[in-house]
């Protein structure tokens, strides 16, 4: 195991990784922008360096000062969360190059999964399904026209180097296409420095289903279960849970199975996400699914799954990357229970979602037996417009979903944020926890859509 870990981000889940590190008896650094000197990560680290002011291109973003800093302080390896440089294959092999190890898969496979277009062709070829649509980036309107008239509409646009839910145009009617094809290139060169498109078959009503899956260098790879990421907002994930109340143990294991081949086919190691659509609505047929993308990174709604599995992903994570196997095998996994996370953003669903940043004057979260908040905020903390307006992670467990989904509602009743200007999702949560058809488990991606006047 390392000795000493640098954690090249922030907020909670350096907070996270850090705890962690302390549990293994490794020594932690973090690194901290000028905004984020009085954060709670820098002070529960053992050592900090400052590496930037506030925006992130001159701090979590920049590469030589992060790396001085784990040159500087001994660091041996460099976890680097989600999110920033989590899925930049440069920074893998400049960490690489100074003798520093990158916690994560090698940079290689980061680039051939991170490439969307890429990680369709190499996951067709391991046997997963995939919607119709195109393996290869698209690049002319000509061939998206031509691609369009063989797969139909709707279809969907998608970054191929996107994430995070952005790069993305739904197109519905032919005459739409030549606009959406170049805005969606142009928004993908200015976001992803990558304005390489790809195209396919776009399913009204699905479920996000995603799998957790580990890898060693010994040929060890288990899955962990799935995570519902249905319900969403722009594509973006507001509420993760797991197991998913739609999927049954059969298809689980088909799921499982794919993800698992999908990964070793890749090469993978360390934790990663392969994500899936997954037909949703009274007809839906058992083995409707499609591979969608895999994440090459530990997930925001990882949590989920440690509750429900009792696996310590990021632990996994750093005995992978140090060299050794996984400390478990795939018959050691159990799913116990049902396990919801919210994300609770500092942003006003009214207004679009629109982020709120601000003093915190108030901020009291929830607590007791089966409640988990992992955070970096407190009374007093600034949201800062240079960062993402996640403020926390609420995780509830219970022994089935119904109770969970009490405990969940018991537990945002808890909360208690205030401040000049800001707004929180924690109203939503309550709305989207407390509606018959979420209760019932009837859920799609399109179900905030369809419910809610946002």
């Amino acid at each position: 195991m390392f000795d000493k870990v640098l954690i090249a981000n922030r907020g909670e889940i350096a907070l996270r990784i850090i705890r962690t590190c302390r549990d293994l008896g490794v020594r932690t650094v973090a690194v901290h922008s000028t905004a984020d000197a009085d954060a709670r990560f820098v002070k529960a680290a053992d050592e900090a360096v400052h590496i930037g002011p506030g925006a992130p291109a001159r701090s979590y973003l920049n590469i030589p000062n992060i790396i001085g800093a784990a040159v500087r302080t001994g660091a041996q390896a460099i976890h680097p969360g989600y999110g920033f440089l989590s899925e930049d294959p440069y920074f893998a092999e400049i960490c690489a190059d100074d003798g520093i190890t990158f916690i994560g898969p090698p940079p290689d496979v980061m680039e051939n999964v991170g490439d969307k277009a890429t990680a369709r062709r190499l996951m067709t070829e391991a046997g997963l399904p995939l919607l119709p649509g195109t393996v290869e980036p698209v690049d002319s309107v000509e061939a998206a026209e031509a691609v369009a008239a063989g797969i139909g509409y709707p279809l969907i646009i998608k970054a191929a180097a996107g994430g995070g839910g952005r790069g993305i145009t739904v197109v519905r009617r032919p005459q739409d296409l030549r606009d959406a094809y170049a805005g969606t290139r142009a928004s993908a060169q200015a976001v992803f420095k990558n304005s390489a498109v790809y195209m396919e078959r776009y399913l009204e009503k699905t479920r996000h289903i995603e799998i957790q899956v580990v890898c060693d260098d010994f040929g060890g790879a288990v899955h962990l279960g799935e995570r519902d990421c249905s319900v969403q907002r722009r594509h973006q994930k507001l509420i993760e849970e797991s197991p998913s109340a739609m999927v049954t143990p059969e298809l689980r294991a088909r799921l499982g199975e794919a993800a698992v081949a999908g990964a070793r086919a890749v090469g993978y190691r360390g934790a990663g996400t392969v994500e899936f659509l997954v037909e949703a609505g009274e007809n839906a047929a058992e083995d409707a699914y499609w591979f969608m993308e895999m994440n090459a990174r530990i997930q925001v709604e990882h949590p989920v799954t440690e509750l429900v599995t009792g696996v310590d992903l990021v632990a996994e994570q750093l005995r992978v990357a140090a060299g050794g196997p996984l400390s478990v095998k795939q018959e050691d996994i159990e799913v116990r229970g049902h396990a919801i996370e919210c994300r609770i953003n500092a942003e006003d669903p009214a207004r679009n979602f629109a982020p709120t940043p601000g003093l915190l004057e108030t901020y009291t979260v929830p607590g007791g037996p089966w409640v988990r908040v992992d955070t970096d905020y407190a009374p007093g903390s600034r949201v800062s417009p240079y960062y993402d307006s996640m403020i926390g992670k609420l995780i509830v467990w219970g022994p089935d979903r119904a109770t969970c989904i009490d405990r969940t509602l018991r537990a945002l009743s808890e909360f208690d944020v205030s401040g000049p200007g800001v707004h929180t999702t924690v109203p939503l949560h309550q709305e989207i926890l407390d509606h018959p058809e979420f209760r019932r488990g009837d859920i799609a991606t399109d179900f905030l859509e369809r419910h809610f006047a946002l």
